[in-house]
């Protein structure tokens, strides 16, 4: 089944916010209601977007029941509701969305929504992307990861660097926002659905010529985080994947 509440079609949408969501029944809720008053204090229009991307629990009814007041609140999921991954719940959800900007965010609020007032300057400078970063100055890691993730998330970045998205220096941030044009050149070509994704939008839109701005965020690790020690390996082999369809003009 695939719900969309309270679709905002015909209205002139500024902010699109996508969350993907799998299994956040416990923490989707405090998420949207931080996601829903921010946006109610902006004067622009804006949208939530949920993608429930095959939970087993009650994500989904969780995302519906929410009362977004004027900010529409819109939940989707696959066809045949099954999981395909973040990065196809993401691809999903942005190409979903109706705003002028788009920004996909994590479910449990590990950099909250407010930062986006940050970004605007730079789309004003003529940048198409604005993405989030824990490894620039001025980031703050308010709560770390343990210290052997950081350690495969360190040496990932390099390799990561190195073969896909050259001065980048944290592609896994899952804070990023991108203009509706990029979205809707981009999105289409993407091949991965997991967490491999993020470099694979990065190299593809910097292959066909859109600015990227990498800037500060604050971040928190939440303990009951989704990344495990393999996730850094289906990465890197993500990566290699993303390079040879690089050189074998399959984003072309």
């Amino acid at each position: 089944m695939s719900d969309i509440v309270s679709s905002p079609k015909g209205t002139d949408i500024h902010l699109s916010v996508v969350i993907p969501a799998y299994n956040e029944e416990r923490r989707l809720p405090r998420t949207l209601d931080d996601v829903l008053g921010y946006l109610g204090s902006q004067t622009y229009a804006s949208e939530v977007i949920v993608v429930d991307d095959g939970s087993t629990d009650r994500t989904g009814d969780v995302a519906r029941t929410k009362d977004g007041g004027r900010i529409p609140v819109r939940v989707t999921r696959h066809p045949g509701g099954r999981n395909h991954g973040k990065g196809a719940a993401v691809r999903r959800g942005m190409l979903a969305a109706h705003g002028r900007y788009r920004l996909f965010m994590d479910a449990d609020n590990s950099t909250t929504v407010d930062h986006v007032g940050r970004f605007w300057s730079f789309f004003e400078e003529g940048y198409d992307i604005v993405i989030g970063s824990r490894d620039v100055e001025g980031a703050v890691v308010a709560v770390h990861q343990p210290w052997y993730k950081e350690v495969a998330g360190n040496i990932g970045n390099v390799i990561i660097r190195s073969l896909a998205v050259p001065g980048i220096y944290d592609t896994q941030a899952g804070f990023k926002v991108f203009k509706a044009n990029v979205v809707k050149d981009v999105f289409p070509r993407l091949t991965i659905d997991r967490f491999g994704f993020d470099v694979e939008i990065l190299a593809v839109a910097r292959h066909h010529g859109y600015r990227i701005k990498e800037t500060p965020i604050t971040w928190i690790n939440d303990p009951e985080s989704k990344v495990t020690w393999t996730t850094y390996f289906e990465v890197l082999s993500e990566v290699w994947r993303v390079r040879r369809n690089l050189r074998a003009g399959l984003y072309d």
